[in-house]
């Protein structure tokens, strides 16, 4: 009797299989050619056959070796459930199946010893999120007509850069002429939804320039002020040098990866940055810091982030910065000294129990520079991550964007420090509704990432499918540096479809806001929300209706 290999990695413990009908395909090959995890192979089975080709029944045996496609089973080459095979077969014969019985977590950890990596977002949420149990419950109707979204001017600007009470305005008046006697904090006024940081060795390059070519458009052609934010790695030294850096946001992170190119171009930019976002932590992996795997820090990447190709690992922290006191001195002041004043410099924090407490200190900040204070959920994605970060550790965005608000109100100075909040946003497929909660709550703006690839065809999702970007192997071109798989993106139609959507996004934002009588943005605006939930109802202080 052959002795049964029970330890090893088999088909039903994987979290997908494939389902494939021998006699739909036509061995085309396309499956096989199409999938970049090497999870299928071809190969011939033997199989046997009883007939009959007699007019009395005279059973013989046949044998015969047909050719099939295999699933592959193994720690690296598996099935991710991406369904590239399923979209390119001509024949319908080939599609993964999830596997509810799968094993596949303990299997991978107990055979090479290393913890589960992955992108994308947790895969644990089951309950309904906590956003779409709010609803917008009142409406001008009579007292306080509504608006008319299609012909009324909407003010749709939110803020980046401190903002002065008029108390501390450095206004005199002299011979009853108003005369500054300094200068008041750099604040940009853009569009209140930022395309989230996403690095350019996080994203292919073709990803990234269409973002980058489809926030110029909205910016020259469509009147949006809308900005994206760089990422941690750099830029590309020909972006530095060109009109178009002020429609970006250049992120800092603990690695500084980058940071040598941007400060050598910097006497040779025509524009100044949209701002500077130092990045202390992200929602989705909290308190841990970036992670570049080496199969993706492709010679381009190399060169921009002046390392060997390896994998980057960021600091969980900036060095030498051990307290709010010494960020502020040191980080913002530099970084402000550097832009001659010019450039807001703001931060980002992952959302957690001591979020509201960096904030407070904030904004007592004696130097008014401190630009915004971005905080990000656990429900953020993330192109590369240990799953048990990804899974089991941070704070959800709404509450603790509502602390935040709540402690600056608390102390008067609500709007001084803006607040911009993401994680998660969008994944019900309506940003602009998440919006407009988000900023009612009391945000000034939000930003969303993973959103801008589910519009560029990411077949990923937040029930375990594919969620492959940190392999360098994205099956659609967005999230690798493999050239082949890279021209699989289509940057044109991709920089049309995010323009598309902001323009859909700002008509809904507006039909939002309509119907509560605002011309601007709602922040603060709690009063027009309801909860059907008692819970959220209670914990956001907004009214309970049922």
């Amino acid at each position: 009797m052959a002795t049964m290999k029970v330890n090893q990695i088999s088909r039903d413990d994987l979290d997908w299989q494939i389902q494939y009908n021998t006699d739909r395909c036509t061995f085309c090959g396309k499956c096989v050619a199409a999938c970049p995890f090497r999870a299928i192979e071809a190969g011939v089975e033997k199989r046997r056959k009883v007939i009959s080709d007699h007019f009395t029944p005279e059973p013989k045996v046949q044998f015969k070796t047909v050719p099939v496609i295999k699933q592959c089973v193994g720690e690296y080459n598996f099935c991710r459930g991406c369904g590239i095979c399923e979209r390119v077969c001509p024949n319908e014969a080939i599609k993964p199946v999830r596997n509810e019985d799968s094993r596949f977590g303990v299997k991978y950890r107990a055979t090479l010893a290393d913890p589960y990596k992955r992108g994308g977002r947790a895969n644990l949420a089951t309950e309904k999120r906590t956003l779409d149990k709010i609803k917008v419950g009142r409406i001008s109707q009579m007292t306080d007509p509504s608006l008319d979204a299609s012909r009324h001017t909407f003010d749709m600007l939110a803020p980046f850069g401190r903002i002065l009470p008029a108390d501390e305005m450095p206004f005199d008046v002299v011979d009853g002429k108003l005369v500054m006697n300094s200068a008041t904090p750099k604040v940009n006024w853009i569009y209140p939804i930022i395309v989230g940081d996403m690095s350019i060795g996080a994203l292919s390059w073709r990803m990234w320039e269409a973002m980058a070519i489809a926030v110029a458009y909205l910016n020259e052609q469509v009147g949006l002020p809308v900005r994206m934010c760089s990422g941690e790695g750099g830029v590309p030294v020909r972006l530095l040098k060109s009109r178009y850096l002020k429609y970006v946001i250049l992120q800092i992170a603990s690695g500084h990866f980058g940071w040598n190119r941007i400060i050598n171009a910097m006497p040779h930019m025509q524009e100044l940055p949209g701002g500077i976002l130092i990045k202390i932590g992200q929602g989705a992996k909290p308190g841990d810091g970036g992670l570049l795997q080496a199969k993706k820090v492709a010679s381009h990447i190399s060169e921009i982030r002046g390392v060997p190709k390896a994998d980057l690992l960021s600091p969980p922290n900036h060095q030498g910065l051990y307290s709010i006191e010494e960020s502020v001195q040191k980080m913002f002041l530099s970084l402000n000294s550097a832009f001659k004043f010019q450039v807001p410099v703001a931060i980002k924090v992952a959302a957690s129990a001591t979020s509201v407490s960096v904030y407070n200190n904030l904004l007592r900040d004696p130097y008014n520079i401190v630009g915004g204070f971005f905080v990000d959920g656990l429900a953020g994605g993330t192109g590369a991550a240990n799953e048990i970060s990804l899974d089991h550790t941070g704070h959800p965005i709404v509450s603790k964007l509502r602390d935040c608000y709540n402690a600056a109100v608390h102390q008067g100075k609500q709007g001084q420090i803006p607040l911009w909040a993401a994680g998660g946003l969008g994944a019900n497929w309506n940003l602009a509704a998440d919006a407009f909660k988000m900023m009612a709550l009391g945000a000034n703006g939000v930003f969303t990432g993973k959103l801008m690839l589910q519009i560029a065809g990411c077949v990923g999702n937040d029930h375990g499918k594919c969620n492959a970007c940190n392999t360098g192997l994205c099956p659609v071109g967005i999230c690798t540096q493999n050239p082949t798989l890279v021209k699989r993106l289509d940057i044109d139609k991709t920089a049309e479809q995010i323009v598309n959507y902001f323009i859909a996004t700002d008509n809904e934002l507006k039909k939002m806001l309509a119907p509560i009588g605002n011309s601007s943005l709602p922040v603060g605006r709690s009063d027009c929300l309801i909860s059907v939930d008692r819970a959220v109802a209670d914990r956001l202080n907004i009214q309970y209706s049922c």
